[in-house]
């Protein structure tokens, strides 16, 4: 059955972010089904989902709680579109996630993704300008290794050019911030004493650009599909800080780091910074179903509301927009967080992690290891006195990702840097698991492309 199935995915599917000629000779993982942490293949082998199926599992896979509340509005309402009509779960989700984010965020716009969360940000940031008699503001602020999605309005947000360079003539021109990459700081600064130089540019930007500036957005203390590159609070509060002084409106993109994931419920409780719109995804429905949440502030909203004839109006949606199954199991996730106790949880296995993680630091290959809540990454290096990365030609994260898979461990490096980002449900035997496999692994300098006498044919 399993041959015939990756026979027929071989003739008629198209991966995500995946070379198809690579699965010619090495077939993709087939899931039969999932449990918990694991991830089951046909023959019931188990593999350990130690990305979280990109970043979307919080309560483990299946998790009976929100499986039956799902079950239960398949019965009743599995969709209705949401212009004109409303319904009980997306009016109790939008009362929820207002009730959780930070005060000066008050309505809710439902979408599919966190691509189109972003997407209708920037819409929201840019018309508003308009509405408010600013239309010289219409100038984009983004930093360098940021993502956003796959939209052709978010790409130019992004700063992978690995990603996005071939539709460069299509997307928004955007101001580009340098990344906050600790680890490559070109002022060499690094802990307490660092002077945050990195956001020179920005009082420069704002100095020279300020009055045609609209809004700036980012990932709030990790840019994750640049690299998992981490920054302190401190950025964060800074930026928001001259954001606001500037009269910029703050984007703050938690599609990946929300509900958890960073030991707080957002982000951005880190830094005590409200933004006036936050893109929410991913791990909103704890990996159920695909939703995605703008919220904005009362001001925003405010500038779109008025008479029919003004012409205000928000002219944006999706067919699935507040899907009646999706924001039912974003309730129940919520429900499981108060029932668990998942968020007071995250205080022990935290520092459990950040303890059993050490031990990569030793590996002559290791550059950086860096922890943000349940997220660590390792960030693989020539060379460790020069930080001289491996090439995109040596491929170092594929062999990993292969021998992750021979020992039971679903992981997906992003190019040199090895990382994992643990569902919030993680116990301390799971975090033990997981962390011995991926040493075992990455211990071994066989599997090390690029590496003097590294590297499997």
């Amino acid at each position: 059955m399993a041959r015939d199935l990756l026979a027929k995915d071989r003739r008629f599917l198209w991966h995500p972010y995946t070379q198809m000629q690579d699965l010619e000779t090495v077939p993709p993982l087939v899931v039969d089904r999932a449990l918990g942490l694991f991830l089951y293949d046909p023959q019931g082998r188990p593999y350990f989902d130690a990305i979280s199926s990109w970043w979307c599992i919080l309560h483990g896979h299946n998790h009976p709680h929100i499986r039956q509340a799902v079950a239960r509005q398949l019965e009743r309402l599995p969709h209705t579109l949401l212009a004109g009509v409303t319904h009980e779960p997306a009016v109790l989700l939008a009362e929820q996630l207002v009730a959780i984010t930070p005060p000066r965020l008050t309505r809710v716009f439902f979408s599919d993704n966190g691509s189109t969360a972003c997407e209708v940000a920037i819409k929201m940031a840019l018309q508003y300008r308009q509405l408010t008699g600013q239309g010289e503001r219409r100038e984009l602020v983004a930093l360098a290794r940021g993502y956003h999605g796959d939209t052709i309005g978010t790409m130019g947000l992004g700063g992978v050019p690995e990603f996005h360079a071939a539709f460069s003539d299509l997307t928004l021109p955007v101001h580009r911030l340098p990344s906050p990459d600790c680890y490559r700081c070109p002022a060499g600064e690094r802990g307490p004493e660092c002077s945050l130089a990195c956001l020179a540019p920005f009082a420069e930007l704002l100095a020279a650009r300020g009055e045609r500036l609209a809004a700036v957005i980012l990932e709030p203390l990790i840019q994750a599909a640049g690299g998992m590159i981490i920054h302190p609070p401190r950025y964060l509060a800074r930026l928001v800080a001259m954001a606001r002084q500037g009269g910029l409106h703050v984007i703050l993109d938690e599609v990946a780091t929300g509900f958890g994931r960073t030991g707080r419920m957002f982000a951005l409780e880190h830094a005590g910074v409200e933004p006036d719109l936050l893109c929410l995804s991913k791990g909103l429905t704890a990996g159920f179903l695909p939703m995605g949440a703008t919220l904005a502030s009362e001001e925003i909203y405010q500038a779109f509301y008025g008479d029919y004839r003004e012409n205000r109006t928000f002219y944006h949606g999706h067919t699935y927009t507040g899907n009646p199954l999706a924001a039912r199991a974003a309730l129940a996730s919520l429900e499981v967080f108060a029932a668990e106790g998942s968020l007071a949880r995250l205080a022990g296995s935290i520092p459990h992690l950040a303890a059993r993680v050490e031990r990569f630091r030793e590996l002559p290959w290791v550059g950086d290891v860096r922890q943000l809540g349940m997220i660590v990454a390792m960030e693989l290096v020539k060379d460790r006195a020069t930080r001289e990365p491996f090439s995109f030609a040596d491929r170092v994260g594929w062999a990993i990702h292969r021998q992750g898979l021979a020992a039971g461990l679903f992981i997906r490096p992003l190019g040199h840097v090895v990382y994992l980002w643990l569902p919030i449900s993680t116990t301390w035997s799971e975090i033990d698991a997981i962390t011995d496999r991926l040493y075992a692994i990455l211990a071994d300098p066989t599997n090390i492309s690029g590496w003097p006498g590294g590297g499997r044919p």
